[in-house]
């Protein structure tokens, strides 16, 4: 992670993911056509800046700042709500969008996709498509047959097939990745990059700044009744990116979680208020962080039961007021005994 001027921390942006669009059916990953509407508007009203995927990639590769109040729209899976719902509501604000293809989805023409010719059609109207991968399958979740070698090649198998479809499809391979689920762990991060991906998006609620990892994009859900209301919308907005070094537990696969803490160190303390640290975990809830110089950290005295677990560190900006957070994941490795290489 790179380490830049605490100065460059006063700006950034929110990458957001939407499902599905007027779909109640399917309320945990639905957004209602009103809601959305009144979401886009809400960014024009309040001088919001939408800005492409490519455009803060880049920006992230380059190491340069990232314009405060920057949103980046991503749809993953590509419903066929996209196409008939959110497209033509994007289209009248002018607003650029990515949508991360399930490429055995559309490619096996499952029902309430969108098609291969809608994908082109919409490309052809400047619309970026990316991949979501092959199989939408939770890749940190190692099948209990496998070793590393074997558990590598399956993540990377999928990777390759589904970018060859989309190039055959498109006309050029795919240059982000979307995680199904946002499950990760080191090995599917590494393999990604093999397979040549520019940049990777998670689904950990947070935001981006100078000091986000282009191969770790945080993305904020929309979705459900409560996380499609203005008032989640506004607040997530309104958060800023608490830039760490050295999180720990780190993303590595294992077995087991018993770490003894957990800790991240906070690059730039003298922005932050003091006794507004806080770290959570899924499994544990919220506690007030000590930071010992510029370590966050918290202890622990059991053993995680979960198979996931969040961990979000956070504390409140002295100058604005303003949330700042950053999340990952640990994820424990399924199988009791691993066959090695």
């Amino acid at each position: 992670m790179t380490e830049s001027n605490s100065s460059d921390q006063h700006s950034g942006g929110t990458v957001l993911i939407y499902h599905r669009f007027g779909e109640s059916e399917y309320p945990t990953t639905n957004v209602s056509v009103d809601r959305f509407r009144e979401q886009m508007s809400f960014l024009k009203e309040n001088g919001y800046k939408v800005i492409s995927l490519e455009t803060l990639a880049s920006t992230l590769a380059a190491g340069k700042k990232i314009p405060d109040k920057s949103v980046v729209i991503t749809i993953d899976d590509g419903y066929l709500s996209t196409y008939t719902q959110a497209w033509p509501i994007l289209k009248s604000f002018g607003y650029p969008f990515t949508v991360f293809i399930y490429v055995k989805a559309v490619d096996r023409k499952y029902r309430n996709f969108i098609t291969w010719d809608q994908i082109r059609e919409m490309k052809r109207a400047g619309v970026d498509f990316q991949e979501h991968s092959y199989s939408h399958n939770r890749m940190a979740d190692r099948p209990s047959e496998m070793n590393d070698r074997q558990y590598r090649n399956w993540i990377r198998d999928d990777l390759v097939r589904s970018a060859k479809i989309m190039e055959n499809e498109l006309g050029e391979k795919p240059r982000y990745f979307a995680i199904p689920y946002g499950e990760y762990n080191s090995f599917v991060i590494d393999e990604a990059k093999k397979v040549g991906y520019q940049a990777i998006m998670s689904q950990d609620p947070g935001s981006v700044s100078k000091n986000t990892d282009v191969f770790l994009i945080p993305r904020e859900p929309i979705l459900g009744k409560d996380w499609s209301g203005i008032d989640h919308f506004s607040k997530i907005l309104n958060r800023v990116d608490l830039p760490v070094a050295d999180i720990y537990p780190d993303i590595v696969p294992r077995q087991s979680q018993s770490p003894e803490k957990f800790s991240a160190r906070i690059l730039y303390p003298e922005k932050y208020m003091p006794g507004t640290y806080g770290v959570y975990v899924s499994e544990l809830g919220w506690q007030q962080g000590e930071l010992q110089g510029n370590v966050l950290s918290v202890p622990n005295h059991s053993p995680l039961q979960r198979r996931l677990n969040r961990v979000i560190v956070s504390a409140r900006e002295k100058d604005t007021g303003r949330m700042a957070i950053r999340t990952w994941l640990l994820i424990q490795d399924r199988p009791k005994d691993i066959p090695q290489d």
